[in-house]
């Protein structure tokens, strides 16, 4: 007689005897993003804030220099980054970092090389974003971070964040050069937008990945709003100048991502955001008591071996 996982024997005398099936053990599954709490939205800022100062010391140094390094940075950025098996600090910081300069680079790139005004290129970008998650949502059924766990995945989140990160630059320099709001007022607002997802989230009940995405839009201009005050002399900016606020940033960037990698403190759990979204939603079983089966003679499992006293299977 064939012998099969997850089977139920029975005979005339003998109650079911339930062998566990090897297969039920749940699977470790690898996300690709950290774990979201304040020290990620204070890496997100510090990124968004070096985007905009990088990318205008290196445009003022050279163009082609800014072009090459933009390009070429993110491109080994997200190389490395799509290698890894897991998320691991450095390299998704990196990328993030790269990102940023990227998405700054052509955002101000199509305003100023086709003086193409922000109140175009800002409904430009946001309707590419919105493409992008449409895409991404019809695809894979969620715009999860914590469903990052696939190659294809990966490449939507990245392309989403490279949108957002153009669409937050285009947004920022509507508000403080075309609406002519300035920067520290600019940061003000973005401020008080930033603040409506957190608050919903927290308060109102609000869809988290909503919440996520709409929170993760707005650090852009938010960030950039206050690397420019710091940096520039017009627009209410304090002239610190683009290279000095590239460096501080650089320097309390690269001191956080230090910490994270040592501490792990946003590593996310080892089963998953998919795993523990299955779990919430299956059947809820009854428990499987132990079976304790009596021993006659010649009480045998089919291969001459003496039938176990007990036997147990967990049911997930």
């Amino acid at each position: 007689m064939p012998h099969t996982d997850a089977t139920t024997r029975t005979d005339a005398s003998r109650r079911p005897i339930i062998t566990p099936n090897r297969t039920d053990a749940p699977r470790r599954v690898l996300t690709k993003v950290p774990q979201i709490t304040l020290i990620f939205w204070v890496l997100k800022l510090l990124t968004t804030g070096m985007g905009e100062a990088m990318s205008d010391s290196l445009g003022q140094q050279s163009v082609p220099l800014a072009a090459a390094v933009g390009i070429f940075g993110l491109v080994l950025a997200l190389k490395l980054q799509l290698r890894q098996a897991e998320y691991r600090a450095p390299y998704y910081w990196f990328a993030v970092m790269m990102v940023a300069v990227f998405g700054t680079m052509a955002a101000d790139g199509i305003h100023d090389g086709a003086s193409i005004p922000y109140s175009v290129t800002t409904p430009v970008f946001a309707l590419v974003t919105g493409v992008i998650f449409l895409w991404w949502y019809r695809s894979e059924g969620t715009l999860s971070i914590h469903s990052i766990t696939t190659r294809r995945r990966e490449r939507f989140y990245w392309a989403a964040v490279l949108a957002t990160f153009a669409l937050g630059t285009a947004a920022g320099d509507l508000t403080a050069y075309r609406l002519n709001l300035g920067f520290w007022p600019s940061a003000i607002l973005f401020a008080v937008v930033f603040a409506i997802p957190a608050i919903g989230w927290w308060r109102l009940n609000w869809n988290p990945i909503l919440a996520f995405w709409f929170a993760y839009i707005v650090t852009r201009p938010l960030g950039a709003s206050f690397a420019d005050g710091f940096s520039k002399p017009t627009n209410g900016g304090l002239k610190l100048g683009d290279p000095l606020v590239s460096l501080v940033e650089f320097a309390f960037f690269i001191a956080l991502v230090t910490w994270v990698t040592i501490s792990r403190r946003d590593v996310q759990a080892d089963d998953g955001h998919d795993e523990a979204h299955a779990h919430r939603h299956a059947p809820h079983l009854p428990a499987v008591p132990h079976l304790h089966v009596p021993h006659h003679d010649g009480d045998t499992h089919p291969h001459g071996h003496p039938a176990p006293a007990r036997l147990a299977t967990e049911l997930e």
